[in-house]
């Protein structure tokens, strides 16, 4: 029995020993930190009480001195009150760029609908200091109501709604979980401009994508570092509503945060070239050739004319090339200048491309019906149908041959001459002293 008493005896001294072990650090280190828990504790900002409850909001500014790749902070605050009129067709005719309100999310999900919810929604904007950025987070769905309300409150300083995809996405989903909050969303007041459509329009001929991080880093030469990638946004924050540690959320907010920059300085560049193409000075013919497009869509043929030739003598790959030389010759006959027009349509047809059909059938029109040269405006007619041989060309042939035939004029068959009696040359066909048509 004494040798029991002993064993257990020994046995308590040892599990004194491991629990004396494991119950805190050794005596005089200290205790190891705690990884950061809490959004407050790893973001400078503040929770923020509001009568819907509480949330959590952080505040970041860009000084007038930096810089954001090609573009100054500096510079966002000097651009004129009326660069978004043009843009904005009219609709944003006068807005100092102070009330311009700058506006990205970050989502549960891609889909939208109810279930999807802004869990951070950011606000940037531009004052006398520089560019100032405020972004609203919900540690949890239940903080959503107040963040929805401090946002309005926010929002009721500016008179522009400036975003990117943001009438398709950002705009309507804000105003669902509004109406899922039983609350008056505050866009109705506010002028929308979406800056996605703009930048497709100059850009989408040279750029494979005009997503904002494509063209932050192919615009305005910003190279985003240890950036997250937008799809795995909800997965980070589902992490954080799990296990409540706040890390990850970190680079969702720098995430947010380069966005709205990004939006802003392009802000900068889009507009302006709309407002002032002449001002615009692009390297590249493509995007020449965008921003005419896109004022020819407005009616601005004189401006958008000058930018297609701008284009060609810039240097454009083979199949951008030959529509451009199609746009500038349907350009010239709109405005009513024909020889011009014929100009460019006879150099269509010196050498072989997709445009070269229409050319001559633009020139066979232009002979027929301005110059009542039908001799030469069948052989344009029958060049255009070596090409592409339609009803619509064997009909004008055949209506030509008729005229001349009632002129008493014809032309032989074999080698097929103009009239004077010269044969094409190099399948153009040539006046007496040699020279083009036109």
């Amino acid at each position: 029995m004494e040798g029991l008493h002993e064993q257990i005896a020994a046995l308590r001294r040892q599990m004194a020993r491991i629990d004396r072990k494991y119950a805190g650090p050794p005596p005089g280190k200290p205790a190891p930190e705690r990884p950061g828990r809490f959004i407050e504790e790893l973001v400078s900002g503040a929770v923020v009480e509001t009568a819907y409850g509480a949330h959590f909001e952080t505040e970041k500014r860009w000084e007038r001195h930096r810089r954001h790749g090609s573009v100054g902070i500096g510079e966002l605050g000097d651009l004129p009150e009326d660069l978004l009129a043009s843009l904005s067709g009219g609709a944003i005719a006068r807005a100092h760029p102070t009330k311009w309100a700058f506006l990205d999310t970050e989502t549960t999900g891609l889909a939208g609908g109810t279930g999807t919810y802004a869990f951070l929604v950011g606000v940037g904007s531009i004052d006398a200091e520089g560019f100032r950025l405020r972004q609203f987070f919900m540690r949890d769905y239940g903080e959503e109501a107040s963040l929805l309300a401090r946002l309005s409150e926010h929002l009721a300083q500016f008179d522009v709604l400036i975003t990117y995809n943001g009438k398709a996405y950002d705009q309507p989903l804000l105003e669902t979980r509004y109406r899922m909050a039983r609350a008056r969303h505050p866009f109705d007041r506010l002028e929308h401009l979406d800056l996605l459509f703009g930048a497709r329009r100059l850009w989408k001929l040279r750029l494979e994508s005009c997503r904002l991080v494509d063209l932050e880093n192919q615009i305005l030469g910003v190279e985003r570092q240890g950036d997250l990638p937008g799809e795995m946004i909800p997965y980070y924050y589902f992490e954080y509503l799990r296990s409540q540690q706040a890390m990850r959320l970190v680079p969702i907010f720098h995430h947010n945060a380069i966005d709205i920059l990004s939006l802003a300085c392009l802000t900068a560049i889009v507009p302006l070239a709309f407002r002032a193409p002449e001002e615009t000075a692009f390297l590249h013919g493509a995007d020449s050739i965008g921003l005419a497009r896109w004022l020819l869509s407005a009616g601005r043929h004189e401006e958008a004319l000058r930018l297609l030739r701008r284009a060609v003598e810039l240097g454009l790959p083979d199949p951008l090339l030959f529509q451009t030389l199609w746009d500038v010759a349907a350009i010239e006959k709109r405005l009513g200048r024909a020889e011009a027009a014929c100009a460019a349509f006879t150099e269509l047809t010196a050498s072989r491309n997709p445009w070269r059909a229409k050319a001559f059938e633009e020139l066979a029109k232009h002979y027929e019906h301005r110059e009542r040269d039908y001799a030469r405006a069948l052989e344009m007619t029958r060049h255009a149908a070596t090409l592409d041989d339609t009803p619509e060309l064997r009909r004008r042939e055949q209506r030509l041959q008729t005229r001349l035939a009632k002129l008493g004029l014809g032309l032989a068959s074999g080698v097929r001459r103009d009239n004077a009696g010269y044969a094409p040359l190099n399948g153009v066909p040539r006046t007496k002293k040699g020279r083009h048509p036109c």
